[in-house]
């Protein structure tokens, strides 16, 4: 009997050791991932890495390239690459929430579970809310409109990237370097080192956002929520996520115990997303479990295993039934019905200027019905003239780029958004193409234009058109002045018919507040 037991103990030992590996192997696996996510991201501009590279991470999406399909009611081949993460999950499960997911593992390094406490278990019903986000998603979707992919963990990473983490970022590290730059004896070190971090790692320029702080309030609460729950969004929050749990209901490897367990609890305490039921053998949810192995250790029997099998997942409470699907759907309809009513689809807004090629390839220009919603486009704008719209074309244009040429211009040089679209919502223009692409004309305001309003020369809008004809040219005429003396003024006047719209005449106005020469959608109302 004694043997017996060394033997046990050593065995135990031993799966012990290889629960570690297990373990220590998936954090690599996270942080790799992680690490090249954010790689990739910083390779998301001019001059950076091939689009093909950089837009991997989007197109491995299962969720964004479903819903860009019902949407658009086309297959891009690229598109196939999501294949490879459904197979994952038929084969491993919920694996890509635990191993590869860049924003699950952002809130595993976020985790606050010092600061969490004791604090009531959360419903278990509470998990079903992820199933009612897909449902949304798809159905709005199925209509034309992908506002909804806002949430999906891809799109909402790299957006809060963009618009709030970057931004900070490099402010921060600017004040750094003015500070230091102050010390003579680091001034030639600080110089070496913003020439090597600029434009390799951060923008030559500072960014400006409109809204940031409400991109940012909402990664931030993203991250809080934990707060409440490890992993409180991937939990009950991540339409992704419910998309993975119901393939991994029919995964081949799943989590098992082998033998009765006799209710020590430590695996229940050593899981992420809460779904070791102890009134059920400590069994877990194949749905909600993401392979992150952090059960195995604590087992102190070694009952625990990953095994292969064929069979349905037993179904739970909180699966969606046909009321919820029904709901759900029916709600989503009327939401998108209502969106479709409102002022802004009768009359479309002036100012709603989209990228080069973009009005002509979406349907519903407000709704942006192709774009999936992930700011590659607004990361890559070497102006930062493209900013993800909030309620500019109302609730169905919900994170869509557009542009404003008061923050930026469209450089004339420059093609890079249609480049790094992963789904062609922006079209790939050759350089060519979209120089002659019109995407706004621009007007004057006389009564703020300095030439016009204060018979003062000013010919800043004529010397910055980049068209090789001039779409802005300026006519010689005597005004009387405000002495009541005749003066010569150069008045700048647009050739519409040559005006593409870029922007730049608005950004270089030099008046304060609003440009004396505005850009508008082609064939606006203007207002002056």
């Amino acid at each position: 009997m004694e043997n017996m037991t060394d033997v046990e103990a050593s065995t135990t030992n031993h799966a012990r050791k290889r629960s570690k590996r297990w373990v220590t192997a998936r954090k690599i696996v996270q942080y790799l991932t992680l690490a090249i996510f954010l790689v990739l991201f910083l390779m998301t501009r001019r001059g950076g890495w091939s689009p093909t590279l950089v837009d991997l991470p989007m197109r491995l999406d299962p969720l964004v390239m479903l819903a860009h399909l019902l949407a658009s009611r086309s297959f891009l081949v690229a598109s196939s690459l999501a294949l490879i993460t459904i197979l994952l999950t038929v084969v491993f499960g919920r694996a890509w929430c635990g191993w590869i997911c860049p924003l699950g593992t952002t809130l595993d390094i976020f985790s606050f579970h010092r600061s969490r406490g004791k604090r009531k278990p959360i419903s278990e019903n509470w998990r079903s809310i992820k199933y009612v986000l897909l449902i949304a998603v798809l159905t709005a979707a199925l209509f034309g409109n992908l506002s909804l992919l806002a949430l999906d963990p891809l799109t909402l990473l790299f957006r809060s990237l963009t618009v709030a983490v970057l931004p900070a970022l490099n402010q921060i590290v600017r004040v750094m370097e003015a500070t230091l730059f102050q010390v003579p004896a680091l001034s030639d070190a600080v110089a070496a080192f913003d020439m090597w971090i600029r434009p390799a790692l951060l923008p030559s320029e500072p960014l400006y956002f409109k809204d940031i702080f409400l991109f940012a309030a909402i990664f931030t609460s993203v991250l809080a929520l934990n707060l409440f729950a490890s992993r409180f969004w991937c939990r009950y929050l991540c339409p992704l996520g419910g998309l993975l749990g119901l393939l991994s209901r029919v995964a081949f490897f799943r989590r098992e115990v082998s033998e009765p367990c006799k209710g020590c609890t430590l695996c229940t305490s050593a899981c992420p997303t809460g779904t070791i039921d102890p009134e059920k053998n400590y069994a877990s949810d194949p749905a909600e479990c993401t392979l992150c192995m952090e059960c195995l250790d604590p087992c102190p029997r070694s009952l625990i295993r990953f095994t292969p099998g064929f069979s349905l997942a037993e179904g739970q409470e909180y699966d969606p039934d046909r009321r919820q699907i029904l709901t759900t759907f029916g709600l989503t309809v009327i939401a998108l019905a209502l969106s479709r009513t409102n002022s802004l689809a009768k009359r479309e807004p002036p100012f709603l200027i989209r990228p080069p090629g973009a009005r002509e390839v979406n349907e519903d220009v407000l709704g942006m019905s192709k774009c999936i919603r992930c700011s590659e486009c607004i990361r890559a704008c070497p102006t930062n003239a493209l900013q993800p719209s909030v309620f500019e074309a109302g609730i169905e244009g919900f994170g869509a780029p557009v542009l404003i040429p008061r923050l930026g211009y469209c450089d004339f040089s420059c093609n890079v958004c249609g480049q790094v679209c992963p789904v062609q919502a922006i079209p790939p223009l050759s350089l060519e193409e979209k120089q002659q692409q019109v995407i706004g004309k621009a007007y004057i305001d006389e009564s703020r234009c300095i030439a016009w309003s204060d018979h003062q020369d000013c010919i800043v809008c004529e010397e910055m058109c980049p068209v090789a004809e001039k779409a802005i040219q300026l006519e010689e005429k005597e005004v009387w002045g405000k002495d009541n003396t005749l003066v010569t003024v150069k008045l700048p006047h647009v050739l519409r018919d040559l005006c593409i719209g870029c922007g730049i005449c608005e950004y270089k106005c030099p008046l304060n507040g609003e440009s004396a020469i505005r850009v508008f959608v082609p064939q606006a109302t203007v207002p002056f």
